[in-house]
């Protein structure tokens, strides 16, 4: 069979949300980057159409007295590692009830807090439903063990997971990541959303090559068109930059994280973080939506 013919049946394959075989992950492996972005961008607007949503965010630490500013934020995300239950739980209460989702936590600094131990995590979750939080904020798909079992107690306990991130990994552990994540299994809505590009990079193996643009938009490509069991494909305003996140929403993405819910003064009303967000989104040629913490979108 001819390449065109195999890209057809690759084509084919991806519209119909039929598993691929070798052949075609192969051929997937060694397409150009401007046809994995195409194939990339159809199947971002088969699940999304032209929408590309964001939510400007406001962070507290978990250990803070008291949020210094809401701003416009539509998520409240407590940071940090709590040092017991009662400054996890304690740190939700402050900030919730202001009519903003709250989020917070890795996955394991929760499992670390329970000893790893089952139904002590399967409580601690409870107790921060119950204080006001709507979701854990990421599971690091490189720091968590059984993620699959993991999500299913978050979901159990009334809550989700916002996103899975990749903390350090280089070369082929990055692709073998989104491969990984693709196999796994969870309940409907437990998973928000998958950041694909690492947030650490290097720290693990300092000594290998640094990821470069190329390798970063196509992780992302790759993420999309491989990981058929979350619906959307992230990237981080402030961790990543404007200029990364508008050329993912090109290969991908869709979904865009961490704008700030606070402008400098300076800046004026045309550079405001809503209408640069917004304008990046427009100059990409989607439609942009400002959601919240909860993944629902919020009317302007």
């Amino acid at each position: 069979m001819s390449d065109d013919a195999l890209m057809a049946e690759l084509r084919e394959t991806l519209a119909s949300d039929g598993g691929l075989d070798e052949v075609q992950m192969r051929l997937l492996d060694s397409t150009d980057l401007l046809s994995l972005g195409m194939l990339a961008d159809e199947a971002r607007q088969r699940r999304h159409g032209q929408q590309t949503t964001f939510v400007r965010v406001a962070e507290v630490a978990v250990d803070a007295s008291a949020l210094e500013s809401l701003g416009q934020a539509r998520e409240i995300r407590v940071t940090g590692v709590p040092a017991s239950v009662e400054a996890a739980e304690t740190a939700v209460r402050a900030v919730a009830g202001q009519g903003v989702p709250v989020t917070g936590f890795a996955l394991h600094d929760l499992m670390g807090l329970a000893s790893d131990h089952a139904a002590e995590f399967a409580r601690l979750l409870r107790v921060l439903c119950d204080a006001g939080l709507v979701a854990v904020s990421e599971l690091a798909v490189d720091r968590t063990e059984d993620p699959e079992s993991a999500v299913a107690v978050v979901a159990d306990a009334g809550l989700a997971v916002s996103r899975l991130t990749i903390q350090d990994a280089r070369g082929d552990a990055r692709l073998a990541w989104v491969r990984t994540v693709a196999g796994w299994s969870f309940p409907p809505r437990a998973v928000q959303a998958f950041a694909p590009l690492p947030r650490a990079e290097g720290k693990t193996a300092p000594e290998s090559e640094p990821a470069t643009g190329y390798d970063d938009v196509r992780q992302v490509a790759l993420s999309r068109l491989l990981v058929d069991n979350i619906d959307s494909i992230q990237v981080d305003w402030a961790l990543h930059g404007p200029k990364l996140a508008q050329v993912a929403l090109t290969f991908g993405a869709d979904d865009i994280d961490a704008v700030p819910a606070v402008d400098a003064d300076e800046l004026g009303p045309r550079r405001t973080s809503l209408e640069d967000v917004r304008r990046n989104i427009r100059a990409a040629s989607f439609v942009p939506v400002e959601r919240d913490g909860a993944f629902e979108s919020v009317t302007p």
